[in-house]
């Protein structure tokens, strides 16, 4: 996985492609469904590979906003602004 601000996809043994939302931590990055972008995962990449946690939209949408603020503050408003348009098209 890559972290910069190219879009990203990685195939979820399950639930197929899914398309890279943001990074949330080290060596952790949100996902969602490339369709309907209903379901999320937080994936954890390590020396044993990824790991996809399962988790819900409202605790996804916090996630992108802590981001969204964490960027603000750190003046990256690259990065910032094209997250806020991957929020409001996937939350509103």
């Amino acid at each position: 996985m890559n972290l910069d601000n190219s879009e990203t996809y990685i195939n979820h043994p399950t639930w197929g492609l899914l398309y890279r939302i943001c990074m949330v931590d080290e060596n952790q990055e949100l996902f969602t469904t490339l369709y309907a972008q209903r379901l999320f995962f937080i994936v954890t990449t390590d020396v044993k590979g990824m790991k996809f946690q399962p988790t819900g939209r409202t605790e996804a949408r916090m996630m992108i906003e802590n981001r969204l603020r964490s960027l603000r503050r750190t003046g990256q408003s690259q990065e910032y602004d094209q997250l806020q348009t991957v929020f409001q098209r996937t939350f509103q």
